[in-house]
């Protein structure tokens, strides 16, 4: 039979805010690149003010390079008991504020929203937040929410 092995008892868990992620042009582009977009507004400034933006944009999914970093607070926790080599990414979804943009400076904090076992496998819901920093505190830019299957070890 195969049981998983993770903690339930980090059902509702929160860990700290991350260290300030600096966002920069060449990041942006590079992602881009990485995923084969060819929007100008991802490359040039000159194009993102063109379409009002402060500076270069990110794309959609840049913000997972954020919240994965966010996670490993959670997956590299060994109380929680999650073997990575078991690890299958099942979902991901983003719900925006706003935009990332170049020069942004974003904290995340990394929720534990529910773990539900059935036959080995370990289904686990995680939410970041993550926030950019402004002058008078934080303001929330996007939550990634994703799901994650942990497979469990054959007994």
């Amino acid at each position: 039979m195969t049981q998983s092995s993770v903690n339930l008892k980090f059902i509702g868990r929160e860990y700290p805010a991350t260290a300030p992620y600096q966002v920069g042009r060449e990041k942006i582009a590079e992602f881009a690149r990485a995923i084969g977009s060819d929007n100008p507004a991802c490359f040039s400034q000159e194009a993102a003010r063109g379409l009002g933006y402060p500076d270069v944009v990110a794309p959609t999914t840049f913000a997972v390079v954020v919240a994965q970093a966010a996670e490993a607070q959670y997956i590299q926790d060994p109380e929680a008991r999650i073997d990575f080599s078991r690890v299958v990414h099942a979902d991901e979804r983003f719900t925006y504020t706003r935009p990332i943009f170049a020069g942004d400076e974003l904290v995340s904090v990394v929720h534990v929203d529910k773990i539900v076992e059935r036959a080995g496998l370990a289904m686990i819901t995680t939410r970041v937040e993550i926030s950019a920093l402004v002058a008078d505190g934080s303001e929330h830019v996007v939550t990634v929410t994703s799901t994650l299957a942990v497979r469990g070890e054959d007994k």
